[in-house]
C-alpha cells in the first residue's frame, strides 16, 4: 500500500478544507466546470485496476457470493435506509449523502484490511468486480426508491450523472483491458504508474467543488456532527449481523473475515463522484460522503483487530 494511499483520509479532507478557503476568496474561476471531467478521467484510471478477468471466479463459491450480495444489495439499503430515518428524517442532505456511502460496497481498500484480518484474499478479490457492477446498476435504484421521501432528487440529472462518472469510464476501462490483453506487460505497467492518479484526481475535484460551494457549506458545518450517530450504529450493527450469518453458514475463520470487510467497507469514492456531479449545489451530500470515510477508516481497523481476536476462538 503506497503513502498516498495511505494518507487518502487526510488528503480528501485537505482539499475540502483547502476548497472551503477558495471559496471564501473573489474568484472568476468557474470551479464547477472542472469537476466532471475530472471525475472521467479518475474513474477510468481507477476501472483499469480491476480483475474483470475474475468476475466469473466469484461465482465458484456461490455460498458466499450469494450471502455477500444479499448483504450488500438487501441487507444494507434497508438497514441504511432505516437509520437514516431514525437520525436524518429532518436532514434530506445528510440523508441523500449517507444512502449513498452505505449503499456502494467498497471495491479497493477493503483487501487491505482482509490481508491484515489473515482472511481469504483471492475470495475477497473474486467479489470485487460482483460489488461494482451491481452497485453501477443498482444506485440509481435505491436513490430513486428515497426520492419521495427527500423531495429533491433530480432524476434525469441522475441518469446523466451515472452515464458520464460510470459508464462511460468503465466501458473505456473494459475496451482498454480487451485491447491489452496479450500484451501482460504492458497492460501491468500501464497500472502500476496510475494506480495513485485517481486519488489526486479525486482531490483537485473535491477543491474544485467545495470552491465553488464553499460559503454555503461554512454557514452549515454545525450539522455534521448529526451524521456521527448513524454511521456508529451502521457499521456496528452490521458487523454483529456479519458475524451472525458466518456462523450460521458455518464459514471458516479466513472466510468470515473476507466476508465481514467486504460487507462493511464502503465505496466513497464512486459515491463522492456521483454526488459531485449529480448534486454540484449541494455540498452537504459531498461533505457527508467526506466525513464517512474519516469515521470508516478507524472503525474497519478497530473491527478488523477484533476479527483476530475472534480468529483464536472462532472455531472452538
Amino acid at each position: 500500500m503506497k503513502m498516498i494511499e495511505k494518507l487518502y483520509t487526510f488528503l480528501i479532507i485537505l482539499s475540502a478544507l483547502l476548497g472551503i478557503f477558495i471559496g471564501q476568496t473573489e474568484t472568476n474561476l468557474q470551479w464547477d466546470y472542472y469537476i466532471t471531467p475530472l471525475l472521467v478521467v479518475m474513474l477510468y484510471i481507477a476501472f483499469l485496476q480491476i480483475p474483470f478477468k475474475q468476475f466469473t471466479a466469484s461465482f465458484k463459491n456461490i455460498r458466499f457470493t450469494t450471502t455477500a450480495i444479499l448483504m450488500n444489495f438487501i441487507w444494507t439499503p434497508v438497514l441504511a435506509w432505516s437509520l437514516a430515518y431514525l437520525f436524518l428524517l429532518d436532514h434530506p442532505m445528510l440523508w441523500i449523502g449517507f444512502i449513498m456511502l452505505m449503499v456502494t460496497p467498497c471495491t479497493d481498500w477493503y483487501i487491505i484490511f482482509t490481508r491484515t484480518a489473515r482472511g481469504n484474499i483471492p475470495l475477497s478479490a473474486s467479489i470485487l468486480p460482483v460489488n461494482l457492477i451491481l452497485q453501477v446498476t443498482l444506485l440509481p435504484v435505491y436513490l430513486l426508491m428515497f426520492t419521495d421521501t427527500t423531495g429533491i432528487l433530480p432524476v434525469q440529472q441522475l441518469i446523466e450523472s451515472i452515464i458520464y462518472v460510470l459508464v462511460i469510464p468503465l466501458s473505456l476501462a473494459w475496451v482498454t483491458n480487451l485491447l491489452l490483453n496479450k500484451q501482460v506487460k504492458l497492460k501491468r505497467q500501464l497500472q502500476e504508474r496510475t494506480e495513485s492518479l485517481p486519488i489526486v484526481l479525486l482531490c483537485l475535484a473535491v477543491i474544485a467543488m467545495f470552491a465553488s460551494q464553499g460559503r454555503l457549506l461554512t454557514e452549515n458545518l454545525g450539522l455534521l456532527w448529526l451524521i456521527t450517530l448513524p454511521i456508529l450504529f451502521f457499521f456496528s450493527i452490521n458487523f454483529i449481523a456479519g458475524l451472525a450469518a458466518g456462523r450460521f453458514l458455518r464459514f471458516s475463520y479466513r472466510d468470515q473475515a473476507s466476508f465481514s470487510l467486504t460487507t462493511l467497507a464502503r465505496n466513497s469514492p464512486i459515491a463522492l463522484a456521483i454526488a459531485l456531479t449529480t448534486f454540484p449545489e449541494e455540498p452537504l451530500i459531498a461533505l457527508t460522503l467526506i466525513i464517512g470515510p474519516l469515521l470508516e477508516l478507524p472503525l474497519l481497523a478497530f473491527f478488523t483487530q477484533l476479527l483476530l481476536w475472534l480468529n483464536v476462538k472462532w472455531d472452538n
